[in-house]
């Protein structure tokens, strides 16, 4: 059995509870939060049979073998190192850190330390994103590439009325790339590898931080294009464009339904399932890497990839976190 804490009490922690729970592997065993009555309310509602408002405190717990983290991106590194240096497998929430300088660190530690540590990201451990990289040689040559998310957050229209919450606050090492660029990100290089060139720009709200973005991505042969933002919809779906037939991906954060159209107008269904939550994966698979004892490189690897990629892409569009400056 692994016993396992939460960091954050937010609903992707809510998400996360209800993936775990489906793993009889795992126990849910103690719950942290900044503030006691929170870390009591949320305790009592999930059946956390511990309870913390001190992290030193719970990275000394030896009863506890792994935790998730799913706090503010700019306090991830700190967290992780701190339980990872105390020899708990870690769970972190994407992105995994605020730059790439600090997931070095984070796996520095954990490789110090003989302990797990893993990305959150949903999509890249869901069966859906295995099925698009097996089927890629049926599109022939790949030339195009477009990865779109863009979701209206219910949080702008607070941010509007001038309430400013982490998710639209730059000092938490967020905004709209952080949030859910991630998602277009992690495919690109999960399915391509580095870019040779890159190229981005954003639209940046009042108090600094970015609302939506494009980034364009050149391969050798081939162009990529995502597209993201917190402050519009689309309902387009991504795209893999390739010289035998185009692949359609709903969406890129839980491809639950892919279908290739054939240059000939035949398609085929390559994924096709009722939407659902995909953060099972993820905990399945840190499940198993913890219980194997297995090797998370190139999980990790892929990781680093993408924050080299939105590390660059930041710096074009002029976005600067306080983290960057503390890891420089």
């Amino acid at each position: 059995m692994i016993r396992f804490a939460t960091i954050g009490t937010n609903f992707v922690t809510t998400w996360f509870l209800e993936a775990a729970g489906q793993c009889e592997e795992l126990q849910y065993a103690a719950v942290y939060s900044r503030t006691a009555e929170k870390t009591r309310q949320f305790a009592e509602q999930y059946g956390a049979a511990k309870q913390y408002t001190d992290l030193n405190a719970l990275a000394a717990d030896q009863d506890i073998d792994a935790v998730y983290i799913a706090s503010p991106n700019a306090l991830h590194c700190e967290q992780a190192k701190l339980m990872l240096g105390s020899g708990k497998h870690v769970l972190c929430e994407k992105p995994v850190a605020s730059n790439l300088p600090e997931l070095r660190q984070m796996l520095q530690t954990a490789a110090a330390h003989g302990v797990v540590l893993l990305e959150a990201m949903r999509s890249a451990f869901d069966p859906g994103l295995a099925a698009i990289r097996d089927n890629l040689p049926k599109l022939g040559r790949i030339r195009n590439v477009c990865f779109q998310y863009c979701q209206y957050s219910s949080r702008y229209d607070k941010f509007k009325a001038g309430i400013v919450e982490n998710a639209f606050n730059p000092l938490y090492s967020n905004g709209a790339l952080m949030d859910i660029g991630v998602y277009c990100v992690h495919p690109l290089v999960q399915l391509f590898g580095r870019p040779r060139k890159l190229q981005a720009e954003a639209v940046i709200l009042d108090n600094g931080v970015d609302g939506a973005g494009t980034i364009l991505a050149g391969y050798d042969g081939m162009l990529a294009e995502l597209v993201y933002s917190k402050i519009a919809n689309s309902r387009l779906p991504s795209q893999i464009q390739g010289e035998n037939g185009c692949m359609i991906i709903r969406e890129i954060a839980s491809p639950d339904e892919v279908t290739i159209l054939y240059n000939d107008q035949t398609e085929e269904k390559i994924v096709a399932r009722a939407r659902q939550s995909n953060m099972i994966y993820e905990v399945r698979e840190w499940l198993r890497l913890i219980r194997a004892g297995a090797d998370a490189t190139p999980y990790n690897g892929n990781s680093l990839l993408a924050l080299e990629v939105m590390d660059q892409a930041r710096q074009q569009m002029g976005i600067r976190f306080p983290a960057d400056r503390e890891s420089a």
